[in-house]
């Protein structure tokens, strides 16, 4: 595959994945271990524990995806 194919794919995935942001942006999933401060005029959240469960699960689709 050409590299230019693979940057168009990649720049549309990446718009489609900022649409679906976009859509979901006030909904919230939290899991426990995820971090949320919330102060006065201050909000913060770090969202570790999803990080790790989406990390996984990408990785077991992209290696049945590229299995040999």
């Amino acid at each position: 595959m050409k590299m230019w194919k693979v940057l168009v794919l990649l720049g549309a995935l990446l718009i489609v994945f900022g649409f679906i942001v976009m859509l979901f942006e006030n909904w919230k999933f939290r899991l426990p271990g995820d971090i949320y401060i919330k102060r006065d005029n201050f909000e913060f959240y770090f969202p570790i524990t999803t990080s790790i469960v989406i990390s996984l699960i990408l990785t077991l689709i992209l290696n049945l995806i590229f299995r040999k």
